[in-house]
């Protein structure tokens, strides 16, 4: 039996996440805002949050209906089979996205729905679930679509971004899910050389060295569908050795990260430590200007600041020229990407762009620029 699901990712990367979902078998793929719509099984579900990269949440959903006002929404509520799903013993917690006229906060909508289900619980069973914001049983997630309120069962829990390895932080995080993404939208392979001159916390080559070994992000968390009413343990253990089976113990090329700031070096091999990943990728202290080519070919992606989180964009149009400088002067048969926020800053590079992607980092919207050395 198909199921329909629905899984968040950020703006921009609604195609990545949908080539992502349609390698692991998910049917009838669409993508849509912020997100992308699919079909499959039970085990589907389970790889979804085990294997994808690039998504957010995993949501079920369970009914569209009629939220014109407060009231409506209630009653509408209470006409669904709750005991499907929940049991009076089980935690739960609403969260809700999206407003309406008469429905614009979305602590009063989530309200009025958790209203509605532990009402009908002491009505029918004369005890009710309790409230769990911090590690619930059940997240019931609602979005309001104009007069409608869809419901849905979010069966990641934490965010699918959270992979568990990243302590450390520097001042401008990328998230894991971009940086995947970046590595799919740049075309890397694991045969490739790869090299990030300004890692910051390393997030970018810890990633690479994830997909390089075929470790399965989801391998050492939980997810809420481990606490649900059908929840297959068997069927979970087995994608768990399925997937640990996969894993490789060797990688044949340089994955390496270097940054200016020793301290924020530091953070990134903290991060690879905490991912068990400190004997296959490289982090160093280095300037930007003393880089060299580590192979004669491969893949670079930086993310330099571009004057919205970080640095100041007068002052940024020399490092982007430098930029440009050692990618013409030291990387000849390299694929280099840079993602930056400001079209003016990346004229400053000086080099031809044989492709320009438009997304998102965070609320920023911002353009992954490839530029190919020959």
């Amino acid at each position: 039996m198909l199921n329909d699901y629905f899984a968040t990712t950020s703006r921009g990367l609604e195609e990545v996440a949908a080539q992502e979902l349609i390698r692991i078998g998910a049917k009838n793929v669409r993508t849509d805002f912020t997100g992308v719509h699919f079909q499959g099984d039970r085990e589907l579900l389970y790889r979804a949050n085990l294997w994808t990269r690039t998504t957010f949440r995993i949501l079920m959903p369970i009914a569209r209906i009629k939220s014109f006002d407060g009231d409506e929404l209630y009653r509408n509520v209470q006409k669904l089979d709750w005991e499907e799903y929940l049991d009076p013993n089980m935690t739960i917690a609403v969260t809700c996205t999206g407003k309406s006229k008469n429905l614009n906060h979305t602590h009063f909508t989530a309200l009025q729905i958790k209203n509605a289900i532990v009402d009908l619980q002491k009505s029918r069973r004369g005890k009710r679930s309790s409230v769990d914001t911090e590690n619930p049983d059940l997240i019931i997630n609602a979005h309001i679509d104009q007069k409608h309120c869809i419901l849905s069962l979010d069966s990641s829990g934490s965010s699918l971004h959270r992979r568990g390895y990243r302590p450390a932080m520097g001042d401008a995080p990328m998230k894991e899910t971009l940086a995947a993404a970046l590595l799919e939208m740049a075309e890397w392979t694991p045969d490739l050389p790869f090299l990030d001159p300004m890692c910051g916390s390393g997030t970018l080559p810890i990633e690479a060295t994830l997909k390089a070994l075929d470790i399965a992000p989801g391998l050492y968390r939980d997810f809420s569908f481990q606490t649900w009413l059908d929840y297959d343990h068997d069927l979970w253990q087995s994608l768990l050795k399925q997937a640990s089976d996969r894993q490789k113990n060797s990688i044949d090329i340089p994955i390496i990260g270097s940054d200016r700031d020793l301290k924020i070096i530091r953070q990134a091999f903290a991060n690879a430590e905490s991912s068990g990943l400190e004997d296959y990728v490289k982090f160093a202290r280095q300037e930007v200007s003393t880089i060299e080519a580590p192979a004669d070919r491969g893949v670079l992606i930086c993310n330099p600041p571009y004057g919205v989180r970080l640095g100041n964009e007068a002052e940024l149009g020399e490092l982007y020229k430098l930029l440009g400088d050692i990618f013409k002067q030291r990387f000849r048969g390299w694929t280099a990407y840079i993602l930056t926020g400001s079209m003016k800053l990346s004229r400053q590079v000086g080099l031809r762009t044989s492709k320009r992607i438009k997304l998102y980092n965070g609320a920023i919207p911002c353009t992954l620029l490839k530029y190919e050395m020959y």
